[in-house]
């Protein structure tokens, strides 16, 4: 790419963060502009910091404190010259008052015009605004200033099930799917505190929640000399909780003369608005009516998924971002967008699928990215980086083209097989699954496909190798330990014995792995979960005998019964864990193995202690770190089985947690307070049972999705 001639911006500011910021950063570089990146406490050592040519101070690592601080990103400007700002995605990418903010400070937003933030990017009067100019909409309510008493009786009249949507902000935060009126009011006060957390306005409106539904979005470009064009649909129905997961373009349930249809509306929408800019416009299709279309809301601003679109037109839309808010027309006509070939993206997200997708945090110990013909990776990963659990949980982007989708889908799953991150908990094993389903790879799509399969999906389980290679490593780094108690000789008091080494459930489902071991960890005996004993060495292990921890991405050899297998693996410091990634050619996967201390083991059995086998724990752990948004019931209060007892959030995705057992609550927490991964939220003691009756026996610790929706995009 050409840097521009005579730009009209020397120096652009990056409003935002992660791979959205490195991706900005990449583009001004080839136009030959000066980056400016800003950056929070959390992300001092992030890579986009690193990637711009100079970088300033917001704040603390709270967002309000920090990237959504209007006066922090001015200041950011005018210490640094910046004449025009980029806001990437989210933050305040689609803040009306901070584009007027800037424009009143005479720095330009690269985004369309304040006027059409104020009407598309409330979604009540962008929904009355298309359906005034013959758009066709979902049936719902949709007025300003809904309260809760109007949203419940018009409810009935716009008919079940529902869907909750928050009138500010976008990617699904806030979104609540309804599905029985009894079960409305409380979607109601989650989603209000969602929106205003994520957008600080908790207005709601009201859709039909549409069924099998297909989630179709147009590209536009729009200049400030006229010109308004589309670039084309993306497939956006691969969604969970609302958010999408893999998206694509173009979309397979779309002919041309449809394709040209939607485009058009799209195109009409924004110069209805006079828009100008990058801009996206989303619409419900039928997959059962595929010439039938709804709108649902447009993006004033560039998208996640906008790589797709790039890919199979060869359109950089930052760069004619920059172009348009420069004053320039756009560099091409409807005309010159032509579609070639297929592209698929995937999101990497910092959070287990296992474990109903819980957020993970932590630092990154090691790193494998993808590389090579048709792969594109758009990233804010780097070897030591921290992910900090403030801020939304994408990590990165997979981008695959191909001539066709087959070819586009296989490079994409090539793609992630070759990626790993060791030290951060990931969704790549998700990801495959997904795109191995036969509805995916046929194209059969729709936004409730993932909500259907979830309960199929069947990931891999810890094996044998990794265990073992765990359980040597960890013989390893105690080779020289003064301890007697740490020795795997066999040598006790009264006969030798193996040395006990307890992994903490690999699996979600699963319980507690015992490996015994003996010997050394160049030729050791193992007896997993109680097997047969098995005959094991580490023929590389890396190191002196005393080293420890190890070198982030050391490659360890291992023989079990006299089968080699190959891993590299990283310690995850202050943890006691170890992190294993599997070769790519023997079938990739990345697991996370942590010995149980004797402390740890020995509360574990303190706590069983006088509790009826079968019964669940009365004792409620944070299953992430986070912080406490919503405490449901007083300290001392009885409650039930299945109850809410508190709300935690966590990468702006909130977790409610429920009563495992009916008892007396003790509580001690308050909205605001932060905790951490396992921390004791609240404890049930039981009341007495009446003879005759049944003691409670309900699900261990329940942490339930219910109202909990990321703040992705």
């Amino acid at each position: 790419m050409r840097p521009l001639e005579n730009p009209l911006f020397d120096t652009v500011l990056v409003a935002n963060r992660g791979e959205i910021a490195c991706r900005v950063i990449h583009t001004l570089r080839q136009l030959g502009i000066r980056s400016v990146a800003v950056y929070s406490d959390d992300d001092a050592g992030a890579r986009h910091v690193r990637e711009a040519d100079t970088a300033v101070r917001l704040g603390p690592a709270p967002a309000r404190q920090s990237y959504l601080s209007v006066d922090a990103v001015l200041a950011a400007c005018r210490s640094t010259g910046a004449q025009a700002v980029h806001p990437g995605y989210g933050f305040l990418s689609e803040n009306a008052d901070f584009a007027r903010a800037l424009e009143d400070a005479g720095i330009t937003f690269i985004g369309p015009g304040v006027h059409s933030l104020d009407l598309m990017g409330d979604k009540i009067r962008a929904k009355n605004h298309v359906q005034a100019h013959g758009v066709p909409v979902v049936p719902g309510i949709a007025e300003p200033g809904l309260d809760d008493t109007r949203l419940l009786a018009a409810a009935a009249d716009v008919g079940y099930p529902i869907l909750i949507k928050p009138s500010a902000g976008g990617g699904g935060k806030g979104m609540q799917a309804v599905e029985h009126p009894e079960d409305l009011p409380a979607a109601l006060q989650t989603a209000r505190r969602v929106a205003a957390s994520a957008f600080g306005d908790d207005t709601l409106f009201l859709e039909r929640l549409v069924s099998s539904p297909r989630h179709i979005e147009v590209q536009v470009l729009a200049d400030t000399h006229g010109n308004v064009i589309h670039l084309g649909e993306r497939e956006c129905s691969l969604q969970r909780r609302h958010q999408k997961v893999i998206e694509e373009a173009p979309s397979v349930l779309l002919d041309p003369a449809t394709r040209e249809r939607i485009g058009q509306a799209a195109c009409d929408a924004a110069r209805s608005v006079d828009y100008t800019g990058a801009g996206t416009v989303e619409f419900l299709v039928s997959d059962a009516s595929p010439d039938e279309f709804f709108f649902m809301e447009m993006n004033t601003r560039l998208q996640v998924e906008h790589p797709v679109t790039e890919m199979v037109t060869g359109v950089d839309l930052v760069a004619e971002q920059v172009r348009i808010a420069a004053g320039r027309p756009l560099s091409l006509k409807q005309e010159d967008v032509v579609l070639t070939g297929h592209a698929v993206e995937a999101r990497i997200y910092a959070e287990d699928p296992a474990r109903d997708f819980l957020p993970t945090s932590g630092s990154v110990q090691w790193l494998s990215e993808p590389s090579g013909e048709g792969i594109r990776v758009d990233s804010s990963l780097l070897p030591g980086l921290a992910v900090s659990s403030s801020y939304d949980p994408m990590l990165a982007k997979v981008i695959a083209w191909g001539p066709d989708r087959a070819a586009a889908l296989a490079r994409l799953d090539t793609a992630l097989a070759g990626t790993a991150v060791l030290g951060i908990g990931t969704n790549v094993e998700y990801l495959r699954l997904l795109l191995a389903d036969p509805d995916v790879r046929a194209g059969r799509l729709d936004t409730t496909l993932i909500q259907r399969r979830l309960p199929g999906l069947r990931f891999r389980a810890v094996q044998d190798p990794e265990l073992a290679a765990a359980a040597l490593l960890h013989l390893h780094s105690l080779a020289g330990s003064a301890s007697p108690w740490q020795r795997a000789d066999g040598w006790r008091v009264g006969g030798a014995v193996e040395l006990p080494l307890t992994f903490a459930a690999p699996s979600p489902e699963g319980a507690d792995v015992e490996v015994g071991v003996t010997g050394t960890a160049a030729q050791a005996r193992l007896r997993i979960a109680g097997g047969p004993v098995r005959s094991a060495a580490l023929l590389d292990a890396p190191g002196t005998p005393t080293s420890h921890p190890l070198a982030p991405g050391s490659r360890v050899q291992l023989s079990l019964d006299g089968v080699q297998h190959t891993f590299t693996v990283a310690a995850e410091p202050g943890s006691g864990a170890l992190w294993l990634a599997g070769d790519a050619d023997t079938g990739p996967f990345t697991v996370r193995l942590r010995v149980r201390s004797r402390r740890e083991q020995l509360d574990r059995q303190l706590a069983e202690a006088g509790r009826e086998a079968g019964t669940a724990d009365p004792v409620v752990r944070s299953p992430m770190p986070g912080t406490v948004v919503a405490v449901a019931v007083a300290d001392g209060t009885r409650v039930s089985a299945g109850d809410p007892l508190l709300s935690v959030e966590a990468m702006k995705m909130e977790h409610q947690l429920r009563a495992p057992v009916d008892g007396v609550v003790s509580i001690s927490l308050a909205p605001g307070d932060l905790v951490k991964a396992d921390q004791v939220l609240a404890t049930l003691t039981p009341e007495p049972v009446p003879a005759g009756d049944e003691p409670s026996t309900g699900p261990a610790t329940a942490v339930t999705p219910e109202g909990a929706d990321n703040a992705r995009l």
